[in-house]
C-alpha cells in the first residue's frame, strides 16, 4: 500500500497538547510551552507510527465562519469570548504559544493549510477531495471528521485521537458502521446525516428534540440520501419513517433546512498551502529551528520531532 498523505487537525492536537502537559513546562523566562512540546511530540510518534510520504498541517483561519453562523445562529456561540469580536475564548496561556507552534512547523519544513473564512475541518474535506494519488490519514480527536472517511477513488481514514495518540483509533467506513450503527456503503454522509439529528452542545447544534443518537441512525439508515429523508417527512406515504419520527422532524423543518450548511465540511474551500508537502528530510530553515530551540527550551521536543521526520523509511 502506498505511503499516506497525513493531514493533521492542528488546533485539535495543540488544544489537547496544552490540556494533556502540565502548565509548569516553560520557556527560560517563564513562557508556558507545554502546548508547544507537547504538539512536537504527538506529530513525532503520528510520523513514526503512520509512515507518511506526506504531511500537511492544517490550520483554522477562521475558527467560525460567518456562512456557518448565518445559517445557525448558534453555531459555536457559547464558545465566544467577546461578542463584539467575535473570538474563541481560548486560554491565554495556549494562544501565546500557536505562534512559536506555527514557526516551528515552518522552520521545521512541515507544510501548512488553511482556507480564508473556513475551519481547518474544511480544509481537510477539500484536500480529502481533490487527493486522488495516495491514501489519506486525518488526524483529530474531532469526531465530526468521521464524515470523510471513505473507500474511492482513494481510500481515506480518521486516526482519532481523543483518548490521546498513544489510544489512537483507526476509522474507516466498515469501522464507523460498526460503532454508529450507519450503512457501510455510505458511511461518512450517513455520520454527517446522523449528527445533524442528534444534534451537539459543544458546536452549539440543538439537534431535532426526542431523537438521540441510536434513532437517528436508525433513521438515516432507511435511506439512500438526505434528501430522501427530507422528502419522507412531508410524504406520508413513505413508510420508511414512522409517524412519531415524522412528527418530530417537522416540528424541527427550519432547523433541518439549514443544519447540513453547518455540519458538512466543506470540500470546495480555497485552500492555500504554505511549503510542499513531501515529509522533510531537514529542516527547511536549521537557523530558525535552532533558535527557537534554545529560545523557548524546546530542546528534546525539537529533537524528537526532527528524529522522526528524518528517519529512513
Amino acid at each position: 500500500m502506498p505511503a499516506p498523505l497525513l493531514l493533521l487537525d492542528s488546533a485539535s492536537l495543540y488544544f489537547r497538547a496544552f490540556h494533556g502537559v502540565p502548565d509548569s513546562i516553560t520557556a527560560p523566562d517563564g513562557t508556558p510551552v507545554n502546548a508547544v512540546r507537547g504538539f512536537c511530540d504527538m506529530v513525532a510518534i503520528l510520523v513514526r507510527r503512520r509512515q507518511p510520504a506526506r504531511l500537511v498541517a492544517c490550520l483554522d483561519l477562521d475558527w467560525r465562519p460567518a456562512f456557518r453562523v448565518a445559517a445557525l445562529s448558534s453555531y459555536k456561540a457559547h464558545r465566544v469570548e467577546d461578542p463584539s469580536s467575535a473570538a474563541e475564548a481560548v486560554p491565554d496561556g495556549l494562544s501565546r504559544q500557536v505562534p512559536i507552534i506555527l514557526d516551528v512547523l515552518r522552520a521545521a519544513g512541515i507544510a501548512t493549510a488553511g482556507a480564508e473564512g473556513y475551519e481547518a475541518d474544511d480544509v481537510i474535506g477539500t484536500l480529502c477531495a481533490q487527493e486522488r494519488r495516495d491514501p489519506v490519514e486525518v488526524v483529530t480527536g474531532d469526531r465530526d471528521l468521521l464524515q470523510v472517511v471513505r473507500e474511492e477513488p482513494t481510500s481515506a481514514r480518521v486516526v482519532y485521537v481523543g483518548r490521546g495518540v498513544a489510544k489512537a483509533e483507526v476509522f474507516g467506513p466498515a469501522e464507523v458502521a460498526a460503532r454508529y450503527g450507519v450503512p457501510v456503503e455510505r458511511a461518512g454522509e450517513a455520520y454527517a446525516e446522523m449528527a445533524m439529528l442528534r444534534g451537539d452542545p459543544s458546536d452549539g447544534l440543538p439537534g431535532v428534540a426526542g431523537i438521540g443518537a441510536k434513532t437517528a441512525a436508525s433513521v438515516v439508515s432507511a435511506f439512500g440520501s438526505w434528501d430522501e429523508l427530507a422528502a419522507a417527512v412531508t410524504d406520508r406515504t413513505d413508510k420508511r419513517m414512522s409517524s412519531a419520527v415524522r412528527h418530530k422532524l417537522a416540528a424541527a423543518a427550519d432547523y433541518l433546512a439549514v443544519v447540513p450548511m453547518v455540519v458538512r465540511v466543506a470540500c470546495d474551500a480555497p485552500v492555500t498551502r504554505d511549503g510542499a508537502d513531501a515529509v522533510p528530510r531537514a529542516p527547511a530553515d536549521p537557523g530558525l529551528l535552532a533558535e527557537l530551540r534554545q529560545r523557548w527550551g524546546l530542546g528534546g521536543a525539537v529533537d524528537r520531532l526532527l528524529g522522526a521526520l528524518t528517519e529512513e523509511r
